[in-house]
């Protein structure tokens, strides 16, 4: 889990945003890379896309880093693989942790992100 720079009470995942012309899965290895500095093959097999998306509705705190009068999102969803935990580097986030699916779920303030870690992590640990 990421502690987010900008609300220091906020920890996610890796997240980001699309740039112009830009694929949902091109997008996540470039998140992976410039977030946690972890270089991840465009082809990689341990970068899954769930194919799953879903809108959710921008905190207005975050408002700030988009075009006026966007209020909505959309989300894409992968699952990582690595084969152990490692120290990212951090480049856009105070602090990080590695921690139980469980845990994830608690220390997040995004219901998407809980839901997510809930439907595709938490199972596998039971």
């Amino acid at each position: 889990m990421l502690q987010r720079r900008d609300d220091a009470d906020f920890w996610q995942s890796v997240t980001g945003s699309l740039e112009e012309h830009e694929m949902p899965y091109e997008a996540a290895v470039r998140e992976i890379w410039e977030e946690v500095r972890l270089k991840t093959p465009s082809k990689s097999t341990a970068l899954l896309d769930c194919h799953e998306s879903v809108a959710f509705e921008i905190f207005p705190h975050f408002r700030y880093k988009y075009a006026p009068n966007v209020t909505h999102c959309r989300e894409h969803w992968f699952l990582l693989a690595v084969e152990q935990e490692f120290t990212p580097e951090l480049t856009e986030h105070l602090a990080f942790q590695w921690v139980s699916p469980a845990q994830a779920i608690q220390m997040t303030k995004s219901p998407n992100n809980a839901e997510a870690i809930r439907k595709y992590l938490f199972d596998l640990t039971k």
